[in-house]
């Protein structure tokens, strides 16, 4: 059974079932109330911050919706996903959501740049037209990384023979092992990946660095430390962290399966069109269970940073009730 290669331990599915429901009605919880609160209030509207901030929950949202349920029903019927249009659906939306919450906390960062660093300029810089234009091009990139993704998947041999997934949600991995590894698939997810993830690094550091520059260079004539800046940089750099710990897993999880990939058509090319089964490795299954797992914290994490800390925001949701 390829759910107990995966989960050997039959005590430890209902506590995962646990873990994941909480997770899923914390995130939609949070993020909708949030959300709500934003809607709600006529000063925040206008701010590109809060803008930001409701296009990432957007994301969040649709991410939840997309991952965590399947996750939940394959836990509960104690099976691995069947490979049908909603394994498309899963993989589609989820790496839109994925790639537009990494691009929106860029944004959302150099926002913050042009906020502290040049704020006689900020509203003649990021002014409306160019807000929405931004958040268009976002989803724009998202979804067209996730097209091509589609397109250069149907380039593998799918196991028609084999209508079940080795996984307990239609992630890249699972889906371009059912699909019979296609590599321009998986090269083309690994280089845009990893352009994307390098270009958020870049400008997190950039950003917040020039911020934390600024402010120590206004207390020096003091002969003070700026603790609050420093503490700010480190909260949002230890955030930032959380948020990219489940690429990091994908990443080790993309180095697993560039070898087993490599190992299964090597058999598959000495064994002529047949088409062997395979067993996931301890190793792959940890990978599998820990990005998971990660995949839906992100969404809980995300309106309690960037959106429940501000005072403003507190300000918005207390005035609901």
């Amino acid at each position: 059974c390829l759910f107990l290669s995966i989960i050997p331990n039959e005590h430890a599915v209902p506590v995962l079932i646990c873990i994941f429901v909480s997770l899923t009605l914390f995130s939609f919880l949070v993020n909708g109330l949030t959300l709500f609160g934003l809607g709600r209030s006529e000063d925040l509207s206008w701010e590109p911050r809060f803008a930001f901030l409701k296009n990432l929950i957007l994301s969040d949202l649709i991410q939840t919706a997309t991952l965590s349920p399947a996750v939940i029903h394959s836990l509960v019927h104690r099976r691995t996903m069947a490979f049908n249009t909603w394994c498309y659906v899963q993989y589609f939306a989820g790496t839109a959501s994925i790639f537009s919450s990494l691009v929106t906390i860029t944004c959302m960062a150099l926002e913050r740049y042009l906020y502290v660093c040049h704020a006689i300029h900020y509203l003649v810089i990021l002014t409306q037209v160019r807000l929405w234009l931004t958040l268009s091009l976002i989803w724009v990139y998202s979804i067209s990384v996730s097209i091509v993704n589609m397109v250069l998947l149907h380039m593998g041999r799918e196991q028609k023979n084999d209508p079940i997934t080795r996984g307990l949600l239609c992630e890249p991995d699972m889906m371009e092992q059912h699909m019979g590894f296609p590599r321009v698939s998986a090269v083309f997810r690994k280089v845009v990946g990893s352009f994307t993830l390098l270009l958020c690094l870049l400008v997190y550091a950039f950003s917040y660095l020039r911020m934390y520059r600024d402010a120590r260079n206004a207390v020096i004539p003091f002969n003070a430390v700026n603790t609050t800046a420093r503490k700010t940089v480190m909260f949002y750099c230890g955030m930032l962290f959380l948020q990219l710990l489940p690429l990091l897993l994908k990443v080790a999880s993309d180095a697993l399966w560039e070898v087993e990939g490599t190992v299964a058509m090597t058999a598959l090319a000495s064994e002529g069109t047949s088409m062997m089964e395979t067993t996931p490795s301890a190793t792959a299954v940890v990978l599998h269970m820990s990005l998971l797992m990660m995949l839906i914290v992100p969404p809980c994490i995300n309106p309690l940073v960037y959106g429940l800390r501000s005072a403003e925001m507190r300000q918005a949701l207390r005035s609901l009730f």
